[in-house]
């Protein structure tokens, strides 16, 4: 669902940015300065940087009541991915604010992403799917929390932007139980008098 959720958000972004060949790709922008990474080159890199459980959504009950049972499933996780969109311009600084400064005004623009509400993958969603929904909120850092970051990265600093996308679900669908409805309640109790 991740994956699905981050496809999602790079085909929005390619529309909203119209250039051919596409300008946003799915990368680890740590391995920038790798031989081999050339298609992280003259592009906005999309770095899923860290994950995070949604706690307060955590100890919700999920349950599907049928016609005559009622399904009991794990409770979903809800999840808050830490996105980095980096303007890996090399030969043009200018550009690279330019670019970045239309991921800020796409996401300005519309925050939140469904599988139902664009032109998005895959055309038929599978059940699971139409459950992702992404919020996006720009992310501020302070200036040791970029050093860290960059510095983990193992990189030089390069212009951009951080989001928090909010609640992607993910959940097993399996059933763990399964129970009859109550449809009859018996009273024995007897008077002792």
């Amino acid at each position: 669902m991740i994956d699905k959720a981050l496809n999602l958000i790079i085909t929005q972004l390619n529309l909203y940015i119209p250039e051919d060949p596409p300008e946003v790709v799915l990368g680890n922008i740590a391995l920038n300065e790798a031989a081999d990474q050339d298609a992280l080159h003259e592009k906005i890199v999309l770095t899923l940087v860290n994950i995070e459980e949604e706690a307060t959504l955590k100890n919700n009950r999920y349950y599907h009541p049928l016609p005559t049972t009622t399904q009991y499933l794990h409770s979903p996780v809800f999840l808050n991915l830490y996105l980095l969109f980096s303007a890996n311009y090399l030969k043009s600084y200018d550009k690279a604010l330019t670019r970045l400064s239309a991921v800020i005004r796409f996401f300005q623009s519309r925050k939140t992403f469904e599988i139902g509400n664009g032109t998005s993958l895959p055309p038929t969603p599978a059940p699971d799917e139409l459950e992702l929904s992404l919020t996006m909120d720009l992310y501020t850092m302070s200036f040791e929390q970029i050093n860290h970051l960059w510095g983990t990265l193992g990189g030089k600093q390069m212009p951009f932007v951080m989001y928090k996308g909010r609640l992607v679900m993910l959940q097993d669908q399996k059933i763990f139980r399964e129970t009859p409805l109550i449809e009859e309640i018996q009273n024995s109790l007897q008077s002792t008098l």
